[in-house]
């Protein structure tokens, strides 16, 4: 697995210790993201992936909170710029996320994707992809990669913000 091989390189950015936190790197994130960014989130049930997302979203102005649908696998949020967030998490067949054209998406505004692994195939290869993991309690490990230099620098940025 593609995804399995780049965390091998992942540097920790950051320990939350509470949601608020999660979401506060969100919106520290959110204020960073450019037309054309992709943030993908890793990370198991209850990692903390919706609290990131929403807290990227309040940072871009969406005029609703963002979050995970139960049967839609995206949800469009126009704000400052256009949030397109994708939940992967019910896809069955990998081909489902090839019909949502996931990669299109980048041209007006950002895409972040929970749930990626169900489907890398169809998404942009140039991305920011952040893993969070439990580590006990209410904590939570945030480690980041890139795949490219553009969100390379996203991602230098995202740690030099805090």
């Amino acid at each position: 697995m593609e995804a399995t091989r780049e965390a091998r390189t992942a540097r920790l950015l950051c320990v939350t210790h509470a949601a608020e936190e999660t979401r506060a790197l969100g919106r520290r994130l959110g204020a960073l993201l450019r037309p054309g960014d992709v943030v993908l989130l890793y990370g198991e049930l209850g990692a903390g992936k919706t609290c990131l997302a929403q807290g990227v979203g309040e940072a871009l102005d969406a005029p609703e909170p963002v979050n995970s649908p139960s049967f839609i696998l995206l949800n469009e949020y126009a704000g400052r710029l256009v949030l397109y967030h994708a939940d992967l998490y019910r896809i069955a067949d990998p081909g489902e996320a090839f019909d949502l054209g996931l990669g299109t998406y980048t041209t007006d505004g950002v895409l972040v994707v929970e749930w990626p692994e169900r489907a890398e195939a169809a998404l942009p290869a140039g991305h920011l992809a952040l893993r969070l993991e439990h580590a006990g309690g209410d904590v939570r490990r945030v480690l980041g990669w890139a795949t490219d230099a553009r969100h390379e620098r996203l991602l230098e940025a995202l740690a030099r913000a805090g």
